[in-house]
């Protein structure tokens, strides 16, 4: 072998075993390691290569996981006083969470025009009277479509302001049959069978049909009995014999949330029946959650939790008027 040749033998020779002791060394290194994690898991860790987005992150922000996983999660991170604060409908930003600021009040009952420019369709009374339930359902597509665009801009701005979110605050199931009451032009009308077709297919235009995102959320209302006299709402007691409560004022509310998957859902100001419709056990309890199987939220009307202690007189604080609610 000639001069040259052997020199690159040994340079050969010299880069295997420098391999070799690497080598010798990263097991040794690694040993201790491979019981808890996989082996390419040891190595992008030693070389200082990304691991998956989903090992470096808290389990609330992964995606992939179960809602419910994440949920439990975030609120076990939060400290009381951030959970209290959160259940206002303007929820301040937890910032060492990540979590941003949000407004769960936001209007959408014939168009987004509260949130901008808008395409705005005629009040609830004149689109229930086309008696057209596709009609309701492509304007209810259009109008959660706006919402869309609108949040995404909101949010590429960072706003997070009031009629800047999507929750959705509509439609208005209440049955108009009094003329006096003052907000009729808001409702579908005096017909519960009218009322429950309309309200079904605004509810599912507004939500979209993607099995994994909603596209808004809708929050029919006022549950329930709620078109008595305006000026007397936060003290009026509406009250319906079981066979009306049934056949006219609960209908088109049973329909918004076991046909059309309605997220949310407003309890009124009034008491229906000797009790706040926000801490009335039958409306809350008995119906909405054990006979209709609800597991969506509810929002109360703006100060209907006040109303519980203040005005009805059902409890005597506002920490048990909180608590009933």
């Amino acid at each position: 072998m000639g001069k040259k040749s052997h020199a690159t033998a040994q340079r050969r020779n010299g880069r295997r075993k420098d391999r070799l002791v690497f080598l010798s060394v990263f097991r040794c290194a690694v040993a201790p390691l491979r019981e808890k994690y996989s082996y390419l898991a040891v190595v992008l860790v030693v070389f200082g290569l990304p691991l998956t987005h989903a090992q470096t992150q808290p389990p609330y922000k992964d995606p992939n996981l179960p809602i419910e996983v994440r949920v439990n999660d975030l609120v076990s991170r939060m400290t009381l006083e951030e959970k209290v604060l959160q259940m206002q409908n303007g929820a301040p930003a937890i910032e060492r969470l990540g979590v941003p600021a949000y407004d769960w009040w936001n209007e959408a009952l014939h168009g987004v025009a509260r949130a901008g420019y808008a395409t705005v369709f005629p009040q609830a009374i004149g689109l229930a009277a086309t008696w057209d339930t596709k009609l309701m359902h492509d304007v209810a597509d259009v109008i959660s479509s706006e919402a869309r665009a609108k949040h995404h801009e909101f949010v590429r701005n960072n706003q997070h302001a009031r009629y800047q979110g999507l929750t959705f605050w509509s439609p208005n199931i209440n049955i108009f049959r009094d003329p006096r009451w003052g907000r009729g032009q808001e409702t579908y009308g005096e017909d519960p069978y009218l009322t429950a077709r309309l309200g079904v297919q605004f509810v599912k235009g507004l939500q979209g049909n993607d099995p994994r995102y909603f596209k808004v959320i809708a929050t029919p209302k006022h549950y329930a009995v709620h078109s008595g006299p305006e000026p007397e709402r936060h003290s009026f007691d509406a009250k319906a014999y079981e066979r009306d409560l049934r056949e006219t004022y609960l209908p088109a509310f049973h329909d918004t949330i076991v046909e059309a998957k309605a997220y949310s859902i407003m309890c009124a100001y009034n008491r229906t029946n000797g009790e706040p419709c926000c801490a009335n056990k039958n409306l809350m309890v008995d119906i909405l959650r054990g006979e209709w199987g609800f597991n969506g939220y509810v929002v109360s009307d703006c100060g209907a939790v006040r109303d519980i202690w203040e005005y009805h007189k059902f409890v005597k604080t506002e920490a048990e008027s909180s608590r009933r609610n």
